[in-house]
């Protein structure tokens, strides 16, 4: 995806993309988007300029934006870039373009992040985070996947991934199975895409029932606990926060930590000793991508879909 300059100004070379120095006008599929502070660091600890942020984002669009269409948009904006000051935004600010997209749930306009412009123009509020509802748009109540957040509670990643792992025999044993993802800070994310419709109050019995019985199967290593002071060393499995009205980063967002790391979908044979969430990174992505593609597309499609009435079926009888 190019973006392509207007106005005068010196051409340089950097990287494979043309830039153009104290230019702050350019057409993005035939919109026009102001970048301010193009050379303003976003990234200081990676060198990474907004402008270099744009072309970045523009080059994780076709990624990114299947995942974010038809979803309610948060974002997390740091004006004086990562490691500075941040507030969450929901809302679209009253200076939004009229072509940007919105839908309203309760109080709240959302931007709906559908295509590339919307995401450069994110790129010069300094929207370092980008995250999605649970509910789409056009089907609030059914949850299109069930997702468990694992998070830990000590430095050091290689317990949460035998954490992902236990899930996943769990999830097998069940006749599941789920995709899975770093979620660019310290955790792993779980996705199980459904079949059918079921309401989150169902997908929460499901979700809990498998959670608990993690914790009770490896009380040394699984906890439910959600204050992080009283977890000790332990892993915590978030099934709570899979509801609607909550949200979650999305595939291939970067985050905004001093690396620039980014959350990226994994193989299930990349969870092994040596794997850390810095690994992947704004800098490194567009490889690892040219090489595998986008691991989380299956998500995208009616096929890979999984039942989970029979399983909410025994919870419910379990709990009469």
């Amino acid at each position: 995806m190019d973006i392509c300059p207007t106005g005068f100004g010196r051409i340089f070379e950097k990287g494979e993309k043309n830039i153009v120095a104290n230019r702050q006008v350019v057409s993005v599929e035939g919109r026009e988007i102001t970048i301010t502070n193009p050379e303003k660091p976003l990234y200081p600890a990676a060198g990474i300029s907004k402008w270099d942020y744009v072309l970045h984002l523009t080059r994780l669009a076709p990624y990114l934006l299947p995942h974010c269409r038809r979803r309610f948009l948060t974002t997390i904006r740091y004006p004086h870039g990562a490691g500075g000051d941040f507030f969450y935004q929901k809302n679209v600010p009253s200076h939004a373009p009229e072509w940007i997209a919105t839908a309203r749930d309760g109080s709240v306009t959302y931007i709906l992040l559908e295509d590339t412009p919307t995401l450069v123009w994110l790129a010069n509020l300094a929207c370092l985070e980008f995250h999605l509802s649970f509910q789409r748009v056009d089907d609030p109540d059914h949850p299109p996947e069930l997702v468990f957040d694992l998070d830990p509670s000590v430095e050091g990643f290689d317990r949460v991934m035998e954490v992902a792992l236990l899930l996943r025999e769990l999830l097998n044993h069940l006749e599941l199975d789920a995709w899975v993802k770093t979620s660019g800070a310290t955790g792993l994310q779980l996705y199980i895409p459904l079949k059918g419709r079921l309401s989150f109050e169902q997908t929460r019995k499901v979700s809990r029932f498998i959670a608990q019985y993690l914790e009770e199967k490896h009380p040394h290593l699984i906890t439910l606990e959600r204050l992080k002071k009283n977890r000790g060393d332990k892993v915590y499995i978030d099934y709570l926060q899979h509801w609607r009205g909550k949200s979650l980063i999305a595939p291939y967002s970067p985050r905004g930590r001093a690396q620039a790391t980014v959350s990226t979908p994994l193989d299930w044979s990349e969870l092994k000793p040596g794997l850390s969430p810095e690994q992947f990174t704004l800098p490194t992505i567009h490889r690892r991508l040219a090489e595998k593609k986008d691991l989380f597309r299956p998500l995208l499609s009616r096929e890979n879909r999984f039942d989970l009435k029979p399983i909410l079926a025994f919870v419910e009888k379990k709990r009469r």
